[in-house]
């Protein structure tokens, strides 16, 4: 059987290594809203500085730029990080069992087992080699996350979170990952490594113990290799996510193994190894596969490249739940799948469930929301063809007069028909127009959380009136990739790169006014520039709440006059 060594996994590290060194820092993909502190060393002006404008900033004094003090509305607690952790936590502690029920783990559970059982000494004594088995098991991973962390570190993490090529090669690694689970291939550690550490395993003391835990790690590999690296790159990075994750994930492993060596009495309720075990490495496969597809959409949204709209995207995933379901029930069956004698209650539920899920997609081929998975699929404004579009539904908006062609319009839009702007000097100079306040979404295409607000806040009748009538909206997207004309281009003290793209003139302009990189944002501003209400929000999926939050922008804009 062909096998993939290590060097598949240094291509990962040396292509991310190379794109932390170019110098350019991209949008911190959080998600979440946060403050001053998570942009690292980053310097912000005050609101109504002389240096607030983009257009002051390229032609802005470095040394007045560098002397700057923090905006005094930011505090140093984030009240949103602790539970961003929480669900990385979760996310770990999900994947690692997962792993357990893999085929290269789970029938590891015996030999672990006959190792404690024939070094216990006594009764305390095999409970705290089973105890220091399972904290060694946390070191190894806990410390292949510190790796992570020093090699890449938080600012490379994000600096590349919206690069297209990166994106592009998460893609083909998460479909080789897939691929491999379907059994293609295997993709293991060269069997030097595995053998040297296994000899060590059987020296007595604390290092058999800790080397019996590396050699777990080792030869699990080929199948915790795939779900750490889907872990790692499926959620928003920062500087503990990868420290983070391992720790979940070793956890789990490291509970797990250890009851079983401290009560090996509980492996008689444990199911025998079987073709079960390649049948959950085969779902995990599909489910790779599915989700390799958001890191292509990522890079196709940010360079326009137009490769994977949404009915295309929709239609892959549908066709995979389609596949899975049909596996399940033990139509098709892949190289090391056993035969199937009949079909178990749980498969039946499991298939039940994904062609569910496969016909809950079926109506967005023609613009159906699907609210549950809008968050990961490509925005509407992507799709060919949308029953009803253009039928005249919902309230007419308060830029549809206006014959101008709008700035960056023609590669970005704004949901639900608002008719909004993508650059805020042109829409601050309409908002004293009309004299109406201005609502700043300082959004990516990226943003898995952008997606959710838009799909299921934005959509209320009662916010999209707002937004429609009685704000000025402006979608600034920090992450687009398009080109600045060299007249426009400047260097950002604040974010340390040369503003050459659409995304980081905007990126420069939240982080400068608003000491924050992370999206969703959004920000109520008068014709002043002045915030009307102040924090700012991000993800506030109450639409009460939300809703308050746009009526009190409106009084305090009310008051002005």
């Amino acid at each position: 059987m062909k096998k993939i060594n290590l060097l598949l996994v240094l291509l990962i590290a040396l292509f991310t290594i190379f794109y932390s060194n170019d110098g350019y820092a991209q949008q911190a993909k959080e998600d979440t809203t946060s403050t001053s502190t998570d942009v690292g060393d980053l310097e912000f002006t005050t609101i109504g500085s002389k240096e607030d404008s983009i257009a002051n900033n390229i032609k802005a004094d470095t040394a007045a730029l560098d002397s700057v003090k923090p905006q005094a509305g930011i505090t140093n607690a984030t009240p949103t990080k602790p539970t961003s952790l929480w669900v990385t936590f979760g996310l770990g502690l999900l994947a690692g069992l997962a792993a357990f029920f893999l085929p290269c783990i789970f029938p590891m559970v015996p030999l672990t087992v006959g190792f404690f059982t024939k070094r216990a000494e006594s009764r305390a004594k095999g409970i705290r080699s089973a105890i220091i088995y399972g904290l060694s098991i946390i070191v190894i991973y806990v410390g292949l996350g510190i790796i992570i962390t020093l090699i890449w570190g938080a600012s490379a993490l994000n600096q590349i979170s919206t690069d297209g090529f990166f994106n592009v090669f998460i893609f083909i690694i998460l479909l080789i990952f897939g691929i491999s689970f379907l059994g293609a291939f295997e993709i293991m550690l060269p069997s030097s490594i595995v053998n040297k550490l296994d000899s060590k395993s059987d020296s007595k003391g604390l290092g058999g113990i800790f080397f019996m835990a590396a050699t777990l790690a080792v030869v699990s590999f080929s199948c915790t290799g795939p779900l750490i690296g889907t872990s790692l790159v499926a959620i928003n990075t920062d500087l503990l996510t990868p420290i983070v994750v391992m720790f979940g994930f070793s956890l789990s492993l490291a509970i797990i193994f250890t009851t079983f060596a401290i009560f090996p009495s509980l492996m008689t309720g444990l199911p025998k190894s079987g073709g079960w075990l390649n049948s959950v490495k085969v779902v995990l496969g599909f489910l790779e596969l599915g989700l390799s597809l958001k890191f292509l959409s990522t890079a196709d949204l940010a360079y326009h490249w137009g490769i994977l709209d949404r009915e295309v995207f929709l239609a892959i995933w549908i066709v995979l739940a389609i596949l899975l379901g049909v596996y399940l029930l033990g139509k098709i069956k892949f190289s090391h799948d056993s035969d199937l004698p009949y079909v178990s209650v749980p498969r039946l539920f499991l298939a039940t469930a994904s062609f569910v899920f496969a016909v809950y997609l079926i109506p967005g081929l023609w613009g159906a929301p699907l609210k549950a998975v809008s968050s990961l699929v490509p925005p509407l404004s992507t799709q060919d063809f949308v029953i009803g579009e253009g039928s005249g539904t919902g309230t007419t908006s308060y830029a549809d007069t206006s014959a101008k062609k709008k700035k960056y319009a023609d590669f970005l839009h704004i949901p639900h028909g608002i008719d909004g702007y993508f650059d805020y000097e042109e829409a601050l100079a309409y908002a004293k127009e009309v004299k109406k306040p201005l609502f700043l979404d300082f959004t990516g295409h990226g943003c898995v959380n952008c997606r959710e607000m838009e799909a299921k806040v934005w959509s209320d009748k009662r916010v999209l009136k707002k937004l429609k009538e009685d704000y000025i909206v402006v979608s600034l997207y920090t992450d687009d990739k398009t080109a600045l004309p060299q007249a426009e281009q400047f260097y950002s003290q604040i974010l340390k790169t040369q503003v050459n793209t659409v995304g980081k003139k905007f990126q420069h302009l939240q982080a400068e006014r608003f000491g924050t990189i992370a999206q969703p944002y959004y920000v109520l501003l008068g014709t002043d520039e002045k915030e009307l209400v102040s924090p700012p929000i991000g993800v506030e999926y109450d639409i009460d709440k939300y809703l308050a939050y746009l009526d009190k922008g409106l009084a305090e804009f009310a008051n002005k006059k």
